[in-house]
């Protein structure tokens, strides 16, 4: 749908359709691709939990064949770095897989256009920029690179 949209837009900017309302087909446009993008995200976001359930597996396995006369930790110290621990393991899971991490970085960037255009999120135009140059750069790399492009379950 959004290509739909965009490509109204692209007639009405060549002036081969000059009764089509601009904005409401920016807005429409921007509305689709904003939902392409989520649910893009949604997909990333499925991968990684994938990703990181392989990871922890892995590891667990690991830490079985190794010795079994290691420190323990107590709980207090468990609590206070769960969240080292799955940021830890979530930055193993996305190194393990640079498709996964390209594609979820260009996603993220990509997402800040239509959140700014759709009201949503106002950001300044230099965000909206430098996220659009990432997310060029990572599409670049995919072409350039086809084994970066995200295949996925």
């Amino acid at each position: 749908m959004y290509f739909i949209c965009d490509t109204v837009l692209f007639v009405r900017s060549t002036g081969l359709a000059s009764g089509v309302n601009k904005e409401k087909w920016r807005r429409w446009a921007a509305r689709y691709y904003y939902c392409s993008l989520l649910l893009s995200l949604v997909r990333d976001l499925y991968e990684v939990s994938l990703q990181m359930k392989q990871v922890a597996h892995d590891r667990a396995k690991r830490e079985k064949s190794a010795s079994q006369d290691t420190l323990r930790y107590s709980v207090a110290d468990e609590e206070t770095e769960w969240l080292q621990s799955l940021l830890l393991l979530l930055f193993h899971s996305l190194k393990r897989h640079p498709p996964l991490f390209l594609d979820t970085v260009k996603n993220f960037c990509d997402i800040l256009n239509p959140l700014d255009q759709l009201g949503i999120y106002k950001s300044n135009p230099g965000i909206i920029g430098l996220g659009g140059l990432v997310s060029s750069v990572a599409g670049i790399i995919t072409v350039a690179y086809p084994q970066m492009k995200l295949k996925t379950h």
